[in-house]
């Protein structure tokens, strides 16, 4: 008994049986305006014409009501009044609805759907309206009746049950209780109304399955770009950060006896923290998914930089490029660009100022690129995770290509190779 007096109370006391209240009664006012539009055309249509039928004043109502319905069905082909319509369900409804964003009515379903809701709500809630008008003050002449003097006259909705005369005094102790079972009853029925309309509305104003299948794929599209902007962001700043280690290493022990060559390797610190800010910049500004990026996306047309970039480190680099790469489609040739950039600074970091020789080979619909330098021993895992090799290896993969990179004959080798089929 504990537990259900409590159930049983909750829609008296429950806010959302309140604001689901306001919601129909706007509803029921938008209502109004179409009903009057709809009565007013029929009067103007039968004008003139004489009916001695006994139900000739109930015609206006009769096809205004209809009228009404369609021009109500008519507004919902509008866009925006989905959204419109959502948020404010959304807001005053609540249930599986808020939380959803509810976005403008782009397809003919979507449309229909709307026009469903309107169809329901805003007839229903001009009811509610009509029996708010009633209810309230009915139920307030009866809590209020014992305190007049008099008879009270009350000639309307429930109180018939007491006959269609003045509330006589012997009457009137009952009176308050008639009246808040009213009240109760009428707030009951709207939190039944509102909790049913609160579970159709997903239905009629929430995405369809198309929809969520959109939405959805969207997500993931959106999270795969982030994951290799992510992964592109760690390529270059790792690249320049490396390239800034070795400078301002070797600076620092030849500043007294080389002040020239510190101070070219100052300049290419210089230049590699432009770059790196250039590039930073570039990624945040897609990930806070600016319209504009402030910098394009490396291609094999900025291999000869970074491979100066990298000499200017102290790097002893023989490189060795056959073919046009101005014909490698964008997305293989700024994938390619990465591989190199990843081979460069891996020979940076970990193998320190030896020969790297890097080899690209570009031919009809086929790339292939090989980056080797010497290496005594093969090298552990990395502290950071390796997440430079096993980023370039998914990218390529996803476009068909294949990376190989490891330990073998006393040197360290990281090759790629790639097809793409022609246009």
């Amino acid at each position: 008994m504990r537990v259900l007096l409590p159930s049983l109370l909750a829609p008296l006391y429950r806010a959302a049986t309140y604001t689901r209240w306001i919601y129909l009664i706007i509803l029921g006012a938008v209502f109004l305006p179409y009903l009057i539009a709809g009565m007013v055309a029929v009067v103007l249509l039968v004008r003139g014409t004489t009916s001695t039928a006994p139900d000739a004043a109930a015609l206006p109502l009769a096809v205004g009501v209809p009228t009404s319905l369609a021009l109500i069905a008519a507004t919902a082909l509008v866009p925006t009044v989905r959204s419109l319509v959502g948020a404010l369900t959304a807001d005053l409804m609540g249930g599986p609805l808020r939380g959803r964003p509810v976005g403008r009515a782009t397809t003919w379903g979507a449309r229909a759907r709307t026009a469903g809701w309107l169809l329901i709500c805003l007839p229903l809630g001009f009811a509610v309206c009509l029996a708010t008008m009633v209810v309230l003050p009915e139920a307030a002449v009866l809590i209020a009746s014992p305190l007049a003097p008099g008879t009270v006259s009350a000639e309307f909705g429930v109180i018939t049950v007491l006959g269609d005369r003045p509330l006589q005094p012997p009457l009137r102790p009952w009176a308050p209780l008639v009246g808040l079972a009213e009240l109760a009853a009428f707030v009951y029925l709207l939190a039944g109304t509102g909790a049913a309309l609160a579970r159709l509305a997903p239905r009629l104003l929430g995405p369809s399955a198309a929809e969520r299948l959109a939405a959805a794929q969207a997500r993931a599209d959106s999270l795969l770009e982030r994951n290799r902007l992510a992964r592109e962001l760690h390529d270059a700043i790792g690249h320049a950060l490396s390239v800034v280690a070795l400078q301002a290493g070797a600076a620092a022990r030849v500043l007294d006896t080389n002040p020239a060559f510190a101070r070219q390797a100052l300049e290419a610190i210089a230049e590699q923290a432009r770059t790196a800010t250039a590039e930073l910049d570039h990624v945040l500004g897609l990930l806070r998914e600016e319209r504009t990026s402030t910098a394009p996306q490396r291609t094999l047309a900025d291999l000869p930089a970074l491979i100066e970039a990298t000499r200017a480190a102290g790097a002893r680099i023989t490189s060795e490029i056959e073919g046009e790469t101005a014909s490698v489609p964008g997305v293989v040739s700024r994938e390619i660009y990465r591989v190199c950039q990843e081979g460069l600074t891996n020979a940076l970091r970990h193998a320190g100022r030896v020969p790297v020789t890097l080899r690209l080979a570009v031919a009809a619909q086929h790339l292939e690129v090989e980056i080797t330098n010497p290496c005594a021993t093969a090298p552990g895992r990395r502290q950071s995770g390796g997440r430079g090799l096993a980023g370039i290896t998914e990218r390529i993969g996803l476009l068909g290509g294949t990376v190989s990179a490891g330990h073998r004959d006393g040197s360290w080798r990281l090759a790629a190779a790639i097809t793409w089929k022609g246009r």
